[in-house]
This record gives C-alpha cells, sequence and structure tokens, in this order.
C-alpha cells in the first residue's frame, strides 16, 4: 500500500511542526530529524550533514558535478531523476504531478513543488531572516512563521474547532488538537505541538 501512494500522490502523513505531508512513515521521521537538528549523514567534501543518505548523494553531485540523469530530447542533465521527470514534461506540454519536485536547491540537492518553497527553503543557506516582528525584533525565513507569531503579541487565534469552542493561533495546533476529538493517532506529537488555551 505505500508504494501505491507513490502514484496515487496521497500524502496522509504530516508534520505536526510545519504542516508538510509526506506518503509513509519513514519519511516523515527523515522530516522529523531536520526540526530536531539531528543530520548524521555528512559530506566528507564539506562537512554539510543532512537528515538522510538520498539528499547527501544528491548533495555530493554538487561537489563532483556528476548529473547523472540526462533528457533524451535536449541533452539536458540533472542532479536528480525527479528534476529529470519534471523536465521532460517540458518537451510534452504534459502537466507536473503535484508531488513532482522541479525546483532543486543548487547547495544541498534538495527539490520543491513550487519556486516560492525552494526559495524559502534557500534560507536556511544563507541564513536570511526577511520578515522582523516590529513588536520584538525577532526574525524569520518565512512569512508564515512571522505572520504565527505575530499573533502572540495580538493574541489572535482564528482557528476555532467547531467541537468544543477551543481557539488556537496556529493551524499545526489547531490539527493536533482536532485529532483528540476524533481519536486519530498523530505520527509526531511532542509537549510543545498541543497550544493552552
Amino acid at each position: 500500500m505505500p508504494h501505491v501512494r507513490n502514484h496515487t500522490g496521497e500524502k496522509p502523513y504530516e508534520c505536526l511542526e510545519c504542516g508538510k505531508t509526506f506518503s509513509n512513515t519513514s519519511s516523515l521521521t527523515i522530516h522529523n530529524r531536520m526540526h530536531k537538528g539531528e543530520n548524521p549523514y555528512k559530506c566528507l567534501e564539506c562537512g554539510k550533514s543532512f537528515s538522510d543518505k538520498g539528499p547527501l548523494k544528491s548533495h555530493e553531485r554538487i561537489h563532483t558535478g556528476e548529473k547523472p540523469f540526462q533528457c533524451m530530447e535536449c541533452g539536458k542533465s540533472f542532479y536528480t531523476s525527479t528534476n529529470l521527470t519534471a523536465h521532460h514534461r517540458s518537451h510534452t506540454g504534459e502537466k507536473p504531478f503535484q508531488w513532482e519536485k522541479p525546483y532543486e536547491c543548487l547547495e544541498c540537492g534538495k527539490s520543491f513543488s513550487q519556486k516560492g518553497h525552494l526559495k524559502s527553503h534557500e534560507r536556511i543557506h544563507t541564513g536570511e531572516k526577511p520578515f522582523q516582528c516590529m513588536e520584538c525584533g525577532k526574525s524569520f525565513r518565512a512569512k508564515s512563521s512571522y505572520i504565527g507569531h505575530s499573533r502572540i503579541h495580538t493574541g489572535e487565534k482564528p482557528f476555532q474547532c467547531l467541537q468544543c469552542g477551543k481557539r488556537f493561533s496556529r493551524s499545526d495546533r489547531f490539527r493536533a488538537h482536532k485529532r483528540t476529538h476524533t481519536g486519530e493517532k498523530p505520527n509526531h506529537l511532542n509537549a510543545s505541538s498541543v497550544e493552552r488555551v
């Protein structure tokens, strides 16, 4: 069943930290390492660390210049097969599937389905945090994180549970709360995931 999701695009496993979804629990586990700062796979060339072997392997190609995935139409080469598949659609005119990720980070090889997501990700490497809170001066890489933070100061809680009336300032905490009514077991839950009202 998990393999079938690669073809259907179904991603039922959600990270409660950032809302990103995955087709299987192992991918979610690897993703959660990023939030915890766990990066056990290290590039011997530059020392950059990764949460999984796959991204490390893609990253290493940046040092070697190896682009083993070549388009048979135009000869253009790519670091990953995912990017080749997405590129091939530019020749056929076919729209990419929602789970394809044609935008690749040149720093680490990670791919994204939208250009904006890549741009936001690249700030991890540059350290840029362009969204600054005027109230306390704290800065953020992503606009969504800034908006969520600003609600600390305003007290705004736009997400309301229709079951019990509790309100939440962040959508991830609201989603985690809803599971208390459905009985659904979360894939990753820690004490900070549920906001107290």
